[in-house]
């Protein structure tokens, strides 16, 4: 070494300037690796990355080599910033620049560095001189594929970067929750990488239809499981694999992870089930089924009823107002507006609750059904998060309960206690006073059928009318349909300690298909067959007030009235107006914002749906 240096100052005090390169260059590399040939490969070094500059591109600090060799200049730390500005920046704000971490310290073999051309294998190398010391990650699917040579399998800078190395914080973090699900959706839904691998992507959009899935999407991971939850971040095995996370001997276990009194029938949840695979799930695939004919058949025959309504309607209204402009006199009515009770004060209440409860579970039910909209995203902003809303939609369920037990109370009431209606229970339960179908529903549908298409005179109804039956009973049925589905996805601990996990699976189908023919049908429906049609708009004000004019009530129901009038008991139902000025404005008020928030969310949905949404 000695030696080398003595030569090295003979040569230099033979010439009168620093020996350079032909190039330019302040010193020859040739000179630097007279005494560091030793540790540095000349061919090596000119074959790499660096190879075509000089060791002062680097070592910038060296700008007189005698100063150096007499160790009067002191070697200063190669700033890699100089060339690579944008991966120093990526860098600098890394979790490995708070940790200390510098460039040489992942870049040992700089002097021999060559580009790594895309080979995943050397960035998985470069990690695991710190990381992966148990080579759970090599191990693993993805690391086996890697390294095989498979570019497309997920080596350790496909999830965390390069440089820009983020830190991701505590578990519960916000930033945490997301990554756990992020990264795995970048490969995974990319549909030609998964085919030509010969990866099925179903898992991506079964977990986007899934509750964990909708979470996601509008913003709230930390709510909900993500991918690496259940497959874990570093060991994803195949299923096959006894030492999988979702290998069926491990699922009760990684169940418990979120659903600590998980037991071995709650984890058959099928965590990626198709309802549209028949051979594969057959039970969600006929659950599907049932549920889309359901939501057809009744949409498609409540709304032909409409539209025919509608039509008959306005016909009938300019029939009407022709002859009062011709001047033929109206039918005359003794007392036409002598108001009547047809709703008391428990009725009236029950109603706003119906209301009330109603739109909460519809506002905050809807985002979540259709999560991919952007309208979704900002009501779950504007109410706080999935979590408010959640707590929201469970108060809006207790209320639906409480008017559901009410309706079952009144009913056991009417049918066994009540003295005013005669008959025994059967008599009364398909008696006129009764909201339960009967043979005169048959021939009330018949008529309005005939008056629709100009066959017949429009009929005249007892108490209640078809539409208003079909109302009522919907009720009960959606409770058990949305309510029972509802209640099991409340509360799946408790339901999984006897019914099997996929029986969550039909519930959640059950619970977003019943609740879209529910809203879909109140908004639209309903509301036209009370406050839309043609004789009503744009609201019928009854359910508010409790009273019925004597005229509509003739014109309306006056089977009822002719019924009452033989009994002698049309008096008994006779009351004073209750209209006044401040009552009035808050009931219609009242009625009015539900009607427009109804008709609001129907548009809504509408988009939705006409944009490709929903699932």
């Amino acid at each position: 070494m000695y030696l080398r240096i003595v030569v090295v100052l003979f040569l230099l005090s033979l010439t009168s300037v620093p020996a350079h390169a032909e190039q330019g260059m302040a010193i020859d590399p040739a000179t630097c690796l007279g005494c560091h040939g030793d540790k540095i490969s000349v061919q090596a070094f000119a074959n790499s990355v660096h190879g075509k500059n000089a060791c002062t591109s680097c070592h910038i600090d060296i700008t007189n080599l005698l100063k150096h060799m007499k160790k009067e200049i002191k070697v200063q730390k190669v700033q890699c910033e100089r060339c690579h500005k944008k991966q120093n920046s990526e860098h600098y704000a890394s979790v490995h620049a708070e940790k200390g971490v510098t460039c040489a310290q992942c870049h040992t073999d700089i002097h021999t560095h060559n580009y790594w051309k895309n080979d995943k294998r050397i960035a998985v190398a470069k990690c695991v001189q710190c990381h992966d010391r148990e080579a759970v990650y090599r191990k693993s699917i993805h690391g086996k594929a890697v390294a095989a040579g498979n570019k497309d399998s997920a080596a350790c800078h496909d999830c965390h970067n390069l440089h820009a190395i983020e830190k991701l914080g505590g578990a519960k973090d916000h930033k945490n929750r997301e990554f756990h699900t992020k990264v795995c959706m970048k490969c995974h839904s990319d549909q030609k990488m998964m085919a030509r691998n010969k990866v099925t992507n179903v898992a991506v959009k079964s977990y986007m239809e899934s509750y964990h899935g909708k979470n996601y999407r509008l913003g709230f991971p930390d709510k909900v499981a993500g991918c690496a939850d259940c497959h874990t971040a570093h060991s994803v095995l195949p299923k096959s694999d006894p030492q999988s996370s979702v290998n069926p001997a491990n699922m009760v276990k990684q169940c418990a992870a979120c659903h600590p009194k998980a037991t071995p029938v709650f984890a058959k949840f099928y965590a990626h089930g198709e309802m549209t695979n028949r051979e594969k799930y057959p039970i969600l695939f006929y659950t599907f089924v049932a549920m889309t004919g359901l939501l057809l058949s009744t949409f498609a025959v409540f709304w032909i009823h409409s539209l025919l309504w509608m039509f008959r309607g306005f016909v009938d209204n300019r029939e009407k107002a022709d002859k009062l402009a011709a001047g033929v006199p109206h039918h005359v009515i003794p007392d036409a507006h002598k108001q009547y009770r047809r709703f008391n004060r428990l009725h009236i209440s029950l109603h706003v609750l119906v209301i009330t409860s109603f739109l909460g579970l519809a506002l905050t039910g809807l985002p979540l059904k259709f999560s991919d909209q952007q309208w979704a995203h900002f009501m779950m902003q504007f109410y706080g998060g999935a979590a408010a809303a959640g707590y929201i939609h469970r108060v809006c369920a207790v209320i639906t309960f409480i008017y559901f037990s009410a309706a079952l109370v009144m009913s056991f009431h009417f049918l066994f206690i009540r003295r005013d209606i005669p008959g025994n229970p059967i008599q009364r339960l398909f008696g006129p006073d009764s909201l339960c179908f009967n043979l005169r529903d048959i021939r009330d549908v018949t008529g309005m059928v005939r008056w629709f298409f100009f066959k017949g005179p429009k009929p005249t109804f007892e108490r209640w009318t078809y539409w208003e039956k079909f109302d009522f009973v919907a009720v009960f049925w959606g409770m058990f349909a949305i309510g029972g589905s509802g209640l099991m996805l409340w509360f799946p601990e408790f339901f999984g300690l006897f019914l099997p996990g996929w029986a969550f699976n039909v519930a959640t189908i059950i619970h977003s298909d019943e609740a879209l023919l529910a809203t879909g049908f109140i908004f639209s429906v309903h509301f036209f067959n009370t406050h839309g049609r043609p004789e009503k708009f744009p609201m019928d004000f009854i359910i508010f007030n409790g009273q019925i004019g004597k005229e509509e009530m003739l014109e309306e129901r006056g089977d009822q009235w002719k019924r009452y009038e033989e009994a002698g008991i049309t008096e008994q139902f006779a009351c004073r107006s209750t209209s006044g000025v401040l009552r009035d404005f808050l009931f219609k008020g009242f009625g009015f914002t539900a009607v427009l928030i109804g008709l609001g969310l129907m548009v809504l949905m509408l988009l939705a749906f006409l944009s490709g949404g929903g699932h």
